[in-house]
């Protein structure tokens, strides 16, 4: 047998093989599930019903800064889109809206930051729990003013925010009341009871802030309660397990259970949800075009997919 003739039998074997394994080829292209799916072949892959493609979502994320920052505690954005955010000691730090650092204030008396609130557009509101005192920062967090609620106030406050109109909403958990205060005046001017509606649980209280002439105030056990401008109550949203909300536009912002962004409407009452780039988040911020992703470590600064 000639070497050409061996070469055409080899070709011969070759192209039979292939149109028997075609078939088989063809069959697997169309039943197995698109990339990124968990359905076994053969099956239509699951639709997510609420949540994109987390990978998908997180490829759309640009990292902008890392801040080292161990152990952030309470932490604010204010309306041109600065973050406040205090560190281990305490100390209040102030950052750009890409993470740039601005200034720093350090007490001269010790004490655990419950709360900082910088939403309203001159001052930074910083409530220290433990020596029931609020501090007044202007924008280079430099101190305004003081006041000392035990001089004030019979119980203890939970948690304190500051009003458009430069009014303090407090809660007193000594007596379950949410009441308003006017600094001018000097007296409370506004007291609703709250112990009809907390009944017999035994609620957590973690944040208060007013938006858009209304008052949220966030119980890690039951909810977020609304209140009107004036302390009426108007409803709860059955957001249990949170420890801060922000705001944005017409939508309510929390961290999910999953670890996912949330986006939920003030008025239309729907909900969306964004996947974070990041695993170990224990509080996101979102300005108009970023997001501070606070973790163990520090604060991740990403700017916004699609923005």
């Amino acid at each position: 047998m000639t070497v050409f003739s061996i070469r055409f039998l080899l070709v011969s074997l070759l192209i039979s093989h292939l149109s028997l394994l075609t078939p088989l080829l063809t069959s697997a292209q169309t039943t197995a599930p698109p990339a990124g799916s968990v359905a076994p072949a053969g099956q239509a892959a699951p639709v997510a019903r609420l949540l994109p493609d987390t990978a998908g979502a997180a490829r759309g994320w640009q990292l902008v800064r890392s801040l080292a920052l161990p152990q952030p505690g309470a932490a604010s954005l204010d309306r041109r889109g600065n973050l406040y955010v205090t560190d281990r000691q305490n100390n209040l730090r102030q950052y750009g809206p890409e993470g740039e650092a601005l200034n720093v204030y350090a007490p001269p008396l010790p004490g655990h930051v419950m709360q900082v609130e910088a939403w309203n557009t001159a001052k930074v509101l910083v409530f220290y729990d433990d020596r029931q005192q609020v501090l007044l920062l202007d924008r280079f967090l430099s101190p305004i003013s003081e006041l000392p609620l035990p001089q004030l106030l019979d119980g203890q406050a939970r948690v304190v925010t500051l009003a458009p109109d430069d009014r303090y909403w407090l809660f007193n958990e000594s007596d379950l009341t949410l009441r308003q205060f006017d600094a001018t005046q000097k007296r409370f001017t506004i007291s609703t009871p709250l112990d009809i509606l907390i009944g017999r649980s035994r609620p957590d209280f973690r944040f208060l802030r007013e938006y858009q002439n209304n008052l949220y105030l966030v119980d890690r056990v039951g909810g977020v309660y609304v209140f009107d401008n004036l302390g009426n109550f108007r409803k709860k949203l059955p957001l249990p397990g949170l420890n801060y909300v922000g705001f944005r536009s017409d939508e309510l912002y929390y961290l999910g259970p999953a670890g996912e962004l949330r986006f939920f409407h003030l008025y239309n009452l729907t909900e969306r949800a964004l996947p974070l780039p990041l695993a170990g988040v224990q509080q996101v911020l979102v300005s108009e075009q970023y997001a501070y992703l606070l973790t163990a470590a520090g604060v991740q600064v990403y700017k916004i997919p699609g923005r």
